[in-house]
């Protein structure tokens, strides 16, 4: 017989990690809120094209659907809004979705407008696709009465707009850098930002899938009844 210990464990390590992520998803929207609250392009912390006006345009666009939605995301993977509001946990979904479109599109040309460099409008590109990629698989899972499929895929969806946070936090450790080693650029820093906010937020997607999916099968092994004579 298995004691309760580890799993408890385990669930209180995740609530706590989910906590973090909720709690800076909801920080960061509304820090990136001021900026672009007042349509004024001298107020953007994205160096901007001067060349292409659509640029801040693009910024905005992207910006303000992906504030909501990041906001949005932490209440849809609450099991007790969930299960006890089912019509609010559906229409907030489909406002998510709505917004992923529309700031994945925005992000598309946002990234093209990018003054940072090949190397950063690659990861733009490849996040603006993986984070349509898995939209369009995590809607056609519910439309499938696939629950737990469509769970899945959202996790990875959600982490992909968490890029947006993690980012932001590694632009701060890399100005608290620059300030070190002088021989940082802005440019160096933001590419490497960039990168590594894609790459922790797929990490962070597949922690919590694995725990969410492989900690219940688990728990299931452990409650099913010792056969006779086995040892």
């Amino acid at each position: 017989m298995t004691t309760p210990e580890p799993r408890n464990r385990s669930r209180r390590r995740e609530r706590v990690l989910w906590g973090l992520v909720t709690t800076s998803a909801i920080a960061i929207s509304v820090i990136s809120a001021i900026p672009f609250a007042t349509f004024d392009p001298s107020q953007s912390r994205i160096p901007l094209d001067p060349a292409v006006a659509a640029h801040y345009l693009s910024l905005v666009v992207h910006a303000l659907p992906g504030i909501l939605l990041l906001a949005i995301g932490p209440l849809q993977f609450a099991k007790r809004l969930r299960v006890r509001y089912p019509g609010a946990h559906r229409l907030l979904g489909r406002v998510y979705l709505v917004s992923v479109v529309f700031a994945a599109i925005a992000s598309v040309f946002a990234a093209t407008f990018s003054v940072s460099g090949v190397p950063a409008q690659t990861a733009f590109y490849l996040l603006a696709a993986a984070w349509g990629y898995t939209l369009v698989q995590g809607y056609r899972a519910i439309r499938a009465g696939e629950l737990r499929l469509h769970r899945v895929w959202m996790i990875r969806n959600y982490a992909l707009s968490f890029a947006a946070v993690l980012l932001r936090v590694f632009l701060g450790v890399g100005a608290a850098l620059r300030g070190a080693f002088p021989s940082l650029t802005f440019d160096d820093v933001y590419t490497t930002s960039t990168w590594a906010s894609v790459l922790l937020s797929v990490l962070i997607a597949e922690y919590f899938i694995i725990a969410r999916t492989t900690t219940p099968l688990l728990r299931d092994q452990h409650r099913r009844p010792v056969p006779a004579g086995t040892s």
